[in-house]
Formats: C-alpha cells, structure tokens, sequence
C-alpha cells in the first residue's frame, strides 16, 4: 500500500522547486493534492508536469482573501485535509544597514504570516490526526552574513513547530519541521546570481559553505523527507526540526 493512500494534502508554493518536486512525492504515494502559487502561467505548467490527482489554486499566502478562498475550494471539492505542507516562502539576501521596510514586510508577511495563517485557516478542515509540516530552513541554526532578515523568519518556523504541536496534540495532530540546506533550485541560482555569484552559483555555494556530502541537494531528496513526516512512518514524531542539508548544519 502506498504511503499516502487516500490522504487530501495542501502544498502551499507547489508550483516548483521543493513544493513542486514533493506534490509529485505525495501524488505517486496515493494523496490527492492541492498546489497554490502566485505566478497562474506556472501554476498551470506544474498542475501539468503532476498530471493526476492534483488541483492548482492560484494565490497568495500573505493575502487573507486568497486563502479563503482556497480554503473555500478544498471544502468545497474534497471537504477535509489530512496534510499541509506550508513551503511557499520568498528569500532577501541584504547586509544589515541595508534592509528596507518594505524588505522586512515583505518577506515576515510571506514566510511568517502566510504560514500562521495557511495553518490557522486549515485547521477547521483538518482531521484529527493529520500531519502539518513547515518549511523552514538550515540559516535558522547558521550565522550567515546578509541573511538575517531571511534567517529570522525561518527561526519563527521553528518556533512555530514546537508550540503548535503542543497546541494541536488533543488533537492528535503532529507538527513539525523540514529544514533543508543548500538545494539547487531555480530559485536559489536566480537570488545568487542576482547577488553576483558565477556560472553554478549553488554549487559554488554549497562547496564554499562546507556542505560534508560536497554538493548540493535536491528538491527530490527534501521531498521524500516531507513524505516521512507526512505519513505514519513518522506517527510518534512531533514538533522536531528534519534537518535534509548534507551535514552543513550538524558537523
């Protein structure tokens, strides 16, 4: 029997990187699931590359309008959750004197109030025993230069991890973190090399940051890592950090 078999999850940023690599995980272990992103052409490309059992929901989680209405069309199409993978997050490399208002509102709305409110609002729909997991981040646990602002809101996530499955425990719902390190994403190669790194910017980081394994991960490879906790393989864990970063943040 497949790992998911039957479950509803909501991938929020489901429309590439990790979100996409693990909306087709969960698809290929038995859930229906439901993609959100902000950017429709995209949006409509992944609900394609996942092919079956998949509903994309264009949105944006900082926008309170948006998840109602996303959380309208979940009732509405299957009428309960079993899995909530909150991933969608923006990323801001500034030096400290540099960082702007609109720097720190932007990010903190997207990456900490997107994520309160994606869980808060799913909870009505939630059954009992369901698995919510948060994507935080390694820069929660690193002292890297020209990240704080970034690094803050995953610290938040974490946070967020150990008291909602306090919170939610009478409920049998587990909580808790994937913390992934240097993952060759698009999205990580455009913020490098908008930041002026060379040709294999992630790369380059990955090697210059000390990664132990010697490269980069995968989207894939954060995404089964998801699966485990979003399935009953992980059905004694709660309120942990899964670290997927080849060792960066450990040795």
């Amino acid at each position: 029997m497949k790992k998911l078999e039957g479950k509803i999850a909501l991938i929020t940023g489901g429309n590439s990187g990790i979100g996409l690599a693990t909306a087709k995980r969960f698809v290929d272990e038995g859930a229906y699931v439901f993609i959100t992103g902000r950017r429709e052409a995209e949006l409509a490309e992944a609900v394609k590359q996942i092919g079956t059992n998949v509903s994309g929901v264009r949105g944006d989680v900082a926008n309170a309008r948006d998840l109602d209405r996303l959380f309208a069309q979940i009732e509405h199409e299957k009428g309960a959750l079993d899995i909530v993978f909150a991933n969608a997050g923006i990323a801001l490399r500034a030096p400290l004197g540099k960082i702007t208002e609109e720097d720190f509102d932007s990010v903190f709305g997207v990456n900490v109030k997107g994520v309160l409110f994606t869980v808060q609002k799913a909870l009505p729909l939630l059954r009992d025993g369901a698995s919510i997991i948060l994507n935080a981040s390694i820069v929660a646990s690193k002292g890297w230069a020209e990240w704080s602002v970034y690094s803050a809101t995953k610290a938040a996530l974490r946070s967020f991890a150990r008291t909602w499955a306090a919170d939610l425990k009478d409920r049998g719902i587990r909580v808790n973190a994937v913390s992934p390190g240097v993952i060759d994403t698009q999205g990580l190669n455009e913020l490098l090399v908008s930041s002026g790194a060379g040709a294999h910017p992630v790369k380059a980081l990955a090697l210059a940051a000390g990664v132990p394994l010697g490269r980069p991960g995968t989207p894939d490879e954060v995404a089964r890592a998801v699966v485990f906790l979003a399935s009953d393989d992980s059905s004694y864990v709660t309120g942990i950090e899964l670290f997927v970063d080849g060792g960066i943040a450990q040795v």
